[in-house]
């Protein structure tokens, strides 16, 4: 007779408990997505918006107020009344009409030659063969770096010793070099395919023709970045017209800003200053308003691949 088998002894099921994988996503109605997205995402949005927007908004609300109600020691954030008694003196105690002439003028101009300075370079830079083109755009990249502060006593000695102190044109040459324009549409004309210009070539086009009628066109965001960018500055721009304009009829608005800060020393003059203030960056804050969509379309042109 056989031994009985042994019995086998079966251990109870235990319960797992499943840890949450930290690599794992998490749903997009999570409360810890939820936490995570605010505090990461709508916290420092806000914080940079209030840090850039409640100066200008002060700003404007000083515009309109009395000098009682600026030169307090109780804080009025809102102005009593909506007096344009501020803006009135402003544009009547400085020339601002020919200010802002001025200012329309150099930014026009200087803004229109640098944009087609930059197209032209970042062209050569990537369609022609030249000797030591890399070494040009080394240097381009050097501009880049170097502060515009170290240029501004060579350049005033030029400007000045050529008869161009006190105007518009003293303004403008100096800054007529973009490195960042070129720098940047280099860098979108590489992404283009060669084979748009491969064609145009075999149809007999030369530099000029596919510039124009090829690169420019696809190039537009790009171009438009570049352009809006250097509007920008062409019209904010003080310390050089500062140093270079001392008369009136050939100062630019932030400039005049000064002549009116002069004449408005004291205590009562700070909502004039304001105006003053209001009336030079509201039209490139419109201008900004309408084609900034063109920044990130030109920033990001190129940035994905397929």
């Amino acid at each position: 007779m056989s031994a009985p088998a042994p019995a086998v002894v079966v251990d109870p099921p235990q319960e797992t408990s499943q840890k949450p994988n930290p690599n794992e996503p998490l749903s997009p109605f999570s409360k810890a997505n939820f936490i995570r997205t605010v505090a990461t995402g709508y916290v420092p949005l806000v914080i940079a918006t209030l840090v850039v927007f409640l100066p200008l908004l002060w700003m404007l609300l000083s515009s309109f107020k009395q000098p009682g109600e600026i030169v307090t020691m109780d804080l009025k954030i809102l102005p009593e009344s909506l007096n344009l008694e501020n803006y009135a003196t402003a544009m009547t105690t400085v020339p601002f009409a020919q200010f802002f002439a001025n200012s329309l003028i150099v930014t026009v101009v200087g803004s229109s030659i640098k944009v087609i300075l930059a197209i032209l370079t970042a062209y050569a830079l990537v369609f022609v063969r030249f000797p030591f083109k890399n070494v040009i755009f080394v240097l381009i990249l050097v501009a880049l770096m170097v502060p515009a502060q170290v240029s501004i006593l060579p350049n005033y000695i030029l400007i000045a010793g050529m008869g161009g102190k006190n105007t518009l044109w003293g303004i403008i040459l100096p800054g007529l070099g973009t490195a960042f324009g070129t720098f940047l549409l280099r860098q979108h004309f590489l992404t283009l395919p060669a084979s748009i210009l491969e064609a145009a070539e075999i149809d007999g086009a030369g530099h000029w023709r596919r510039l124009w009628q090829i690169i420019v066109p696809v190039s537009v965001p790009s171009i438009a970045t570049v352009a809006l960018v250097t509007v920008v500055s062409e019209w904010n721009d003080y310390i050089w017209p500062l140093i270079i304009t001392d008369r009136p009829e050939t100062m630019t608005l932030p400039v005049g800003l000064t002549l009116l800060q002069n004449s408005e020393g004291n205590g009562a003059g700070w909502g004039i200053l304001m105006a003053g203030a209001v009336l030079v960056i509201v039209p490139i804050l419109l201008v900004f308003a309408a084609l900034q969509r063109y920044i990130v379309a030109g920033l990001t042109q190129g940035s994905v691949t397929g």
